[in-house]
């Protein structure tokens, strides 16, 4: 049987966005953290790809994904430089030096396992 690439695809792409919508308000995780819960943390990349893309920022808040240093997207990103920034400070977020305090915010252990069994079959 031959699979489509583009279902395959989107079937990722929907993985990462429901990923995403378990991260909880006021906490921010990493591009690989996600690429993890989507199957394989090596796609960093392909998650950074699919959040741009992201047909619904209202439903899925990428502004919560961060480097693995807690660093915001560039400019182009969320309506321009700084605004990624704004929306995770009116959830409360805290920055030092102009990255995310990962030490405060970032998803625990705990959390990535929540999240995990979250987006289990």
């Amino acid at each position: 049987m031959e699979t489509d690439s583009k279902s395959v695809n989107l079937s990722l792409a929907e993985t990462i966005y429901a990923a995403v919508r378990l991260i909880p308000c006021g906490k921010v995780a990493t591009y690989s953290q996600i690429a993890a819960l989507a199957g394989n943390c090596n796609l960093r990349r392909y998650v950074g790809n699919a959040l741009h893309k992201n047909p619904s920022n209202s439903l899925t808040p990428c502004h919560r994904v961060v480097n693995a240093k807690g660093f915001c997207s560039g400019s182009f990103a969320f309506g321009g430089s700084g605004i990624q920034q704004q929306k995770l400070e009116k959830e409360g977020v805290s920055f030092i030096n102009g990255h995310v305090d990962m030490e405060k915010h970032a998803i625990n252990a705990d959390d990535f396992e929540i999240m995990r069994v979250e987006l289990s079959p």
